[in-house]
């Protein structure tokens, strides 16, 4: 199982999430003011999160953040970015560089996850009504009426950097890079580890195991992406399988399942909106994208603002707060597509919800000694559970036989991906990506398909 970006990258292994990739473009836009990146944050009111927010705005919990390394000089993530480490062996020692094949992923779902946005200097005017003196380039302050304002806007980050999408020039696997990013987390104070990452198969490497475990017996809630359908993610891959993770599949603008950007499966917890998403890019730009990748930092945004406003609530509870309170669709129930329903954040922080002692989602620990039998041993140093009813076992993923992915070769290697999203961009530069058109049935080997790309892209203001 090889990780990497899933969203417009290149992959080591093969991989199938990238079956609805667009032909390569020539596209140009002009620049967009940090405010209007601002007014598209559709699912700040659309998911509860405005109302959420006379509640709490998630002060005082760390969220981390396993990706791609994440800007923290980004105007919209001054001061929110707390700690960090590179796991790859290919980063900056503070997970702040940038790395792997989409460098930018992680700056993304950092500002959507706890951007503060910004103020936008502007000069004063002349008393001799001249023109005015060029303004020097100063950094604007943190908080503000322009750029992003994230789901929990008080929340601190922990930035974990992983090299994804491409061979890792520091050496280290994804069954080495996943138990370490998650148990440095678990280790630093992390409440919530945001993982928009996920793979072709709803199997995980056994070196998992004892790092999921970790952090469950430390009371840490784990969200991650469900995946994309347009890529070939038809079934929901692990992490995203692993009995305790809140799983997010994607909405589209209507508020309904996805077509391209959610993958389905008996694991997903709550839908939230991957498409028409805006987020911050590393050099104080912005772009549209879309994927789960993105609806995975709303959903652990939300626990953000609940793990605040209670801080004595288990990860159990917060969990079931969330999904407990989200709004049915689909099948009546939990179902494939939106699992107990749509994102409700006003709900989940407004509501009363009946306490709970286990996890609607399950556990790591039952999973694995039912499924590991002998084979396992418990982590070191790890802390005895806190007492909790037995959570349900659940069994291992299955689709339902309808939904068999129609254009995945059989013979791929199963891959992780870093991603879950699609970037579609027009430089505003001037300057042009091409995109690689995908081929139908990815290769046995070598590289993964283009995901996407970037919508739109703003460089950083001149100043």
């Amino acid at each position: 199982m090889t990780l990497r970006f899933h969203r417009t990258l290149s992959a080591a292994l093969a991989t199938v999430l990238a079956g609805g990739a667009l032909a390569g473009a020539l596209l140009t836009a002009p620049a967009a003011t940090a405010d209007a990146w601002r007014d598209k944050e559709f699912w700040l009111k659309d998911s509860g999160v405005t109302n959420a927010w006379q509640v709490s705005k998630g002060a005082g919990v760390k969220v981390a953040i396993i990706d791609s390394g994440i800007d923290g000089n980004h105007p919209d993530l001054k001061g929110v970015v707390v700690g960090g480490t590179d796991v790859s062996g290919a980063g900056a020692p503070n997970g702040q560089k940038s790395i792997g094949a989409k460098t930018e992923h992680g700056t993304l779902v950092a500002t959507m996850l706890a951007g503060r946005g910004h103020t936008t200097p502007t000069a004063s005017p002349s008393p001799t009504g001249s023109a005015p003196p060029p303004v020097p380039p100063t950094v604007p302050p943190a908080g503000g009426p322009d750029g992003i304002i994230g789901v929990a806007p008080e929340a601190q980050i922990l930035a974990v950097s992983t090299w994804l999408g491409s061979p890792n020039p520091g050496g280290k696997t994804d069954q080495e890079q996943i138990p370490d990013a998650v148990r440095w987390a678990v280790d630093n104070g992390a409440k919530v580890i945001n993982i928009s990452l996920g793979s072709t198969s709803p199997d995980w490497p056994q070196s998992w195991d004892a790092a999921f475990l970790y952090a469950e017996q430390k009371d840490v809630v784990i969200v991650a992406a469900a995946g994309n359908r347009v890529g070939g993610n038809v079934q929901v891959g692990a992490p995203a399988t692993i009995p305790g993770v809140l799983t997010v599949a994607g909405l589209d603008g209507e508020g309904r399942a996805s077509v391209d950007s959610s993958s389905q499966g008996i694991s997903i917890g709550v839908a939230a909106p991957a498409e028409k998403l805006v987020g911050g890019i590393p050099g104080g730009g912005y772009a549209d994208w879309a994927g789960t990748s993105g609806a995975a930092p709303i959903v652990s945004g939300v626990a953000a603002l609940i793990r605040s406003k209670w801080p004595e609530m288990s990860a159990n509870q917060v969990i079931n707060r969330i999904v407990s309170t989200a709004k049915d669709a689909g099948a009546p129930g939990k179902d494939p597509l939106y699992g107990y329903g749509i994102l409700n954040a006003e709900a989940a922080l407004k509501d009363e919800v009946a306490a709970t002692s286990s996890n609607p989602l399950g556990s790591i620990a039952d999973w694995i000694r039912v499924h590991r039998r002998g084979d396992f041993s418990e982590p070191s140093q790890a802390p005895v559970a806190s007492p909790t009813s037995a959570a349900p076992t659940l069994a291992d993923p299955t689709v339902p036989a309808a939904k068999t992915p129609a254009t995945v070769d059989d013979a791929l290697p199963a891959a992780v991906v870093l991603g879950f999203g699609a970037l579609f961009l027009a430089l505003v530069t001037g300057a042009a990506i091409q995109l690689r058109r995908v081929a139908k049935n990815a290769p046995a080997v070598a590289e993964e398909a283009e995901t996407g790309a970037l919508l739109k892209v703003d460089p950083p203001a001149r100043t």
